[in-house]
């Protein structure tokens, strides 16, 4: 990749889970910052610039869409979402349309992330010295979203290849670009209830931002 040439890239976000550890909520439904937790994740993500957001449904589908409603993304259904996330990965880069160097896989319950973050990733892919495979980390903590070269989604749509399992990373360490992150957005999401109390208690001590206008 030439370093003075940004990747383009594509975003498969994964909005497929049962939210099982939840106590019977619906994470991704959650209120953050008056709209729901999906909402601000993919509104977020669409701030960074992909070529083209498929976010992928499965457990409780239909909410899942209206919340994102009036946003520009497509929608694909996982009907194997219960089999795991693997199954919702390859899903979703079956889905994919548009041209593009990156595929990045990310997790719609990561509410703290920001535009910025997405890019950082991106301009980390463009520049890494060796791999096809990026994955972020911090503190020795891996984290979201896994960015790997659309010249892989044959395979990973056919289940060959998993970009985010820990057993490509320690096997195929010339594949696997572990990415050092100054913070540590990428290693938080909300599986929990307290999760979910950590996050809005970190929200509440930022500073405030304006909406952007795609949240209205």
């Amino acid at each position: 990749m030439n370093a003075t040439t940004a990747p383009l890239f594509s975003a498969v976000m994964l909005a497929a889970g049962t939210s099982s550890r939840m106590q019977g909520r619906h994470k991704l439904l959650l209120p953050i910052d008056g709209e729901p937790a999906v909402r601000r994740t993919v509104r977020v993500l669409l701030e960074a610039g992909p070529e083209e957001i498929v976010v992928v449904t499965g457990f409780n589908g239909r909410a899942v869409i209206e919340a994102l409603d009036g946003l520009p993304v497509r929608f694909q259904f996982n009907p194997y979402y219960e089999q795991g996330q693997m199954t919702s990965v390859a899903a979703g880069v079956a889905a994919l349309n548009a041209p593009c160097n990156v595929v990045l896989v990310c997790l719609a319950d990561q509410v703290l992330l920001e535009p910025g973050d997405y890019r950082e990733l991106i301009d980390a892919y463009g520049t890494m010295p060796y791999g096809s495979i990026l994955v972020p980390s911090c503190n020795g903590q891996r984290g979201n979203p896994v960015a790997f070269s659309s010249s892989y989604a044959t395979e990973v749509v056919s289940g060959h290849v998993n970009p985010g399992c820990k057993k490509l990373i320690a096997e195929h360490p010339d594949e696997v670009f572990v990415h050092e992150a100054k913070h540590d957005r990428f290693a938080i999401d909300m599986d929990t209830p307290e999760d979910y109390a950590r996050v809005l208690a970190r929200l509440a001590s930022m500073p405030e931002t304006v909406p952007d206008r795609l949240s209205t």
